[in-house]
């Protein structure tokens, strides 16, 4: 009989992997690089007039000079503190109806149905109310913001309790463990992979409400620096502002897999393999 050589796997070149796995990593970047460069050329051409849309060497050069005067940290510590204050109070909120609802039946009868009603109401809808209860303080874009992140969370933590393998309950129920010890052991950690998932829509939503909230009457913030660029026609600037919101949402996304991926290490999909 003859025999079929098989490669051994102690023989495979792990340089030679790594290598590819950077050559994937940069091949993300050729998209995004030869739309800045189509971007430079059509300004420098013409094309693309300056007052409609200023050529990303301005753009970096705005960008030096709000960070070499101060004012974009500025402005950017105050749009953080927001954000995080209202992920913060969305995030908890939207969690604890969750498991309320999930854990509960009267619990679900009373919440759930409200909770898919207020869903479908887009949060920037809510704007002349919210004025109206909060007035155009910091209130009101908070409240924004925790309106829109709670949902989210609630229905994808909740959608996660529900969906527990009902066999879990019962080996629970086998080894005599408490009500209490089954959602400490069993239900909030089968429910986490949910929250997570609701956890970074409710970040990248966060961002999305506040570009519009931060441009009601503010006085500070990312979106108000947009909005006196506006005024006076500096697309430079307010393409600056657009980028760091972009880069806000991609950072706080990966702070979130990162914490994800330490919270559930024994998760793993198919992307990680």
């Amino acid at each position: 009989m003859t025999s079929i050589p098989i490669k051994n796997i102690g023989q495979i070149d792990f340089r030679a992997v790594a290598a590819r796995l950077r050559l994937d990593r940069l091949r993300i970047l050729i998209g995004p690089v030869a739309l800045l460069a189509l971007w430079q050329i059509g300004s420098a051409t013409g094309l693309v007039p300056e007052q409609t849309l200023a050529a990303p060497s301005t753009v970096i050069a705005a960008g030096a000079d709000l960070i070499e005067a101060g004012r974009l940290q500025e402005h950017l510590l105050v749009s953080l503190g927001r954000a995080a204050t209202g992920l913060a109070l969305g995030v908890t909120l939207g969690a604890v109806l969750a498991v309320v609802a999930g854990l509960f039946r009267l619990g679900e009868d009373f919440i759930d149905g409200p909770m898919q009603i207020l869903r479908a109401i887009p949060a920037l809808a809510l704007v002349p109310l919210a004025i109206v209860w909060f007035g155009i303080g910091e209130e009101v874009k908070v409240f924004l913001v925790v309106f829109a992140t709670a949902f989210p969370v609630y229905v994808n933590t909740h959608a996660a309790i529900r969906g527990l393998d009902p066999r879990f309950a019962e080996l629970a129920r086998t080894v005599e463990l408490g009500r209490f010890a089954l959602v400490r052991k069993v239900i909030l950690p089968g429910a986490l992979p949910g929250f997570f998932t609701g956890l970074r829509f409710a970040t990248a939503i966060s961002w999305l409400v506040l570009v519009v909230s931060e441009q009601i009457n503010a006085t500070s913030g990312i979106g108000y620096l947009m909005t006196q660029a506006r005024s006076f026609a500096q697309t430079d600037v307010i393409v600056v502002g657009l980028v760091v919101y972009g880069l806000l949402g991609l950072v706080s996304d990966r702070i979130v897999r990162l914490v994800e991926g330490r919270v559930l290490p024994w998760r793993r999909t198919f992307a990680a393999q």
